[in-house]
């Protein structure tokens, strides 16, 4: 379940379009469902868009694995840093990923740990 959290960051670093879009459609599925205290969204594109604010806010920041993965079954859940590259992450969350049965991230939810005053 490593690979679902590296495909899962690598969506969230994605900063070029087409690439972002490649990366859902590869590694999402049809109809993926992303919520955490400041979003909810349904559908590739939606996520897309959400990813593309993240990154609007927080530009020139990167997504990183923070310590272990932790799975069973068709789940996984782990924490994630975001800050600039090689820091110390400015906000630290928990996600938990569902994938479907050609694991692909069908569902994700997604908690903050520690976020900027």
């Amino acid at each position: 379940m490593n690979d679902i959290v590296t495909r899962y960051l690598d969506t969230w670093n994605a900063t070029d379009e087409a690439t972002l879009t490649e990366l859902l459609a590869s590694h999402w599925s049809e109809s993926p469902v992303y919520v955490d205290p400041l979003a909810d969204a349904e559908g590739r594109e939606a996520i897309g868009a959400t990813i593309q604010a993240v990154q609007a806010q927080f530009p020139g920041f990167v997504f990183s694995q923070v310590g272990s993965v932790d799975s069973h079954h068709r789940q996984t859940r782990f924490q994630w840093g975001l800050g600039p590259a090689g820091e110390e992450p400015v906000v630290i969350g928990f996600d938990v990923v569902v994938v479907d049965a050609d694991d692909r991230i069908q569902d994700v939810r997604g908690f903050l740990d520690k976020v900027p005053a």
